[in-house]
């Protein structure tokens, strides 16, 4: 399964990559993030790995993020593993002005026994909806300083 989101944030692109290559700032605009921890790699460089946690509901998630490309302040990718689930997540930072950023998401996932499989066919768009939901809470979290990590 494939999808692109985008956002446009009403700040300079080095603004945008600055608090997004924060993973302090993660809690802010990640819903659900209770954790991280760096396991391997120097933070932020390609091959770099770390532990993300998520409490969803009664439900908790553990992924590992993998740096595939970091070419800030134009693109950053990584790849996301989590049981029966790798994500491989392409984000492109686009100048528009020298005020405002447009931020292009492209994910794919890629699904791993059946119930897994079944998930993504059956409910392709919640996926696609969490991805924006993830850029508009940064854009909020960038612009006005709103954070998730307060709400909990």
């Amino acid at each position: 399964m494939k999808y692109t989101t985008e956002v446009i944030i009403d700040l300079p692109r080095e603004e945008v990559v600055k608090k997004l290559d924060n993973p302090e700032n993660m809690k802010h605009w990640q819903k659900g993030l209770i954790g991280y921890e760096l396991l391997d790699g120097t933070p932020g460089q390609v091959g770099a790995k770390m532990k993300l946690e998520y409490k969803m509901g009664k439900r908790e998630l553990s992924m590992t993020e993998t740096i595939t490309k970091n070419d800030f302040p134009a693109e950053f990718h990584a790849n996301y593993d989590t049981s029966g689930v790798h994500n491989i997540q392409r984000n492109y930072f686009h100048d528009i002005d020298g005020n405002s950023t447009r931020w292009v998401s492209e994910s794919e996932f890629k699904f791993a026994g059946f119930g897994m499989k079944l998930m993504g066919w059956l409910m392709p768009g919640a996926f696609k909806k969490q991805s924006q939901k993830y850029l508009n809470d940064f854009k909020d979290f960038a612009e006005n300083g709103t954070s998730l990590a307060e709400q909990e």
